[in-house]
């Protein structure tokens, strides 16, 4: 079989591979499409923590069941996959929190991703595919990530929620922000990307982190207030730092966003606020399950997220493309 291999940062490389053994406890899957986020992005920088190299990228799945012995499960079957891998055994995984398991793998990171034409992966990865589309299965996990960082900052109705970058993951987390029933502000320094968020999302502040001041403007949309939840989504390090100045007396702030360096926050400015921090890792089974009931409910129109097509055969040659701001890039589906 053919997969798309990060050989290190800047190259990728097709390699000709035996098809994956399919053993007890795991399905083998063809795969559909396989979106690309910015963990992919990342790691063909060469700034992505956690990744090794070489590395098959790929973690946002649509596919098809190859092989299984799983209850439920069958042959010819559409669906996607969580593609976390915990061990169920750490402190962790024991507190119900297997998606920052003590030893997780992520799919495309600490072990090779479904970037190639068969994946084998746990049976208890699998998520029922639900009538859904190839497109809305491929979508599902980078939802699932906005889901669950609007989860860990409890937003409610009626807040402020600001979201720091208006990317795939950014827009995701705005969506889920506003099902909440709250009143999203986005910022970013892109204009094509405030403006999808505006026609798209129906997202009504949006503001341009390089013109204007931001505070003197989250002063005045929040009247005074300042957002109560701030959730950053760029994996910036200037961002992540500047986005401490916008935050309301007893505010939350989200991480989800991930770089490599050390934070930076002024203790006393932080301190008086009462502020909280809190990191946001990957998502759970009941994020999933919360993205797939909305897609359901058609609170979520996932193909309006998808800017760019690429064949799989294609990927190597123009990866290095959707780097570039001029392109445009929303969201990339690679379908084989």
């Amino acid at each position: 079989m053919n997969s798309l291999v990060c050989t290190k940062p800047g190259q990728l490389d097709y390699h000709e591979l035996a098809v994956p053994r399919r053993r007890a406890g795991h399905t083998l899957l063809k795969i559909r499409q396989v979106g690309i986020c910015g963990t992919d992005i990342h790691a063909f920088e060469g700034t992505q923590p956690f990744f090794d190299y070489p590395r098959i990228l790929g973690h946002e799945i649509a596919a098809e069941v190859a092989e299984t012995d799983a209850p439920g499960f069958s042959v010819g079957d559409a669906v996607t996959v969580i593609p976390y891998f915990s061990c169920g055994a750490c402190v962790a995984c024991r507190r119900g929190k297997p998606n920052c398991c003590a030893a997780i793998a992520v799919c495309g990171v600490h072990v090779d991703g479904a970037m190639a034409e068969y994946f084998v992966v746990p049976d208890r990865a699998l998520i029922q595919g639900r009538g859904l589309t190839a497109d809305q299965l491929a979508l599902v996990e980078p939802f699932a990530i906005g889901a669950h960082g609007v989860r860990r900052a409890g937003v409610g109705p009626g807040e402020y929620v600001l979201v720091v970058g208006a990317g795939p993951i950014g827009l995701g987390t705005m969506t889920f922000a506003r099902i909440a029933g709250a009143e999203v502000i986005a910022l970013d320094v892109n204009p094509n990307r405030l403006a999808f968020c505006r026609s798209a999302l129906g997202v009504s502040h949006t503001l341009n982190a390089l013109e204007g001041d931001v505070r003197e403007a989250l002063e005045t949309l929040t009247h005074g207030d300042m957002p109560t939840v701030v959730i950053d989504c760029t994996g910036s390090l200037r961002a992540i730092n500047q986005s401490f100045e916008y935050l309301a007396h007893g505010a939350r702030y989200v991480l989800i966003g991930l770089q490599k360096g050390d934070i930076t926050v002024n203790h006393p400015a932080f301190h008086k606020r009462e502020a909280t921090l809190m990191s946001s890792r990957n998502a759970t089974r009941a994020d999933f399950d919360q993205v797939l009931a909305c897609m359901d409910e058609h609170l979520i129109d996932p193909a309006s997220y998808i800017t760019h097509r690429i064949p799989f055969e294609k990927v190597g040659r123009d990866f290095p493309q959707l780097l570039r701001p001029e392109s445009d890039v929303i969201k990339a589906m690679v379908t084989l």
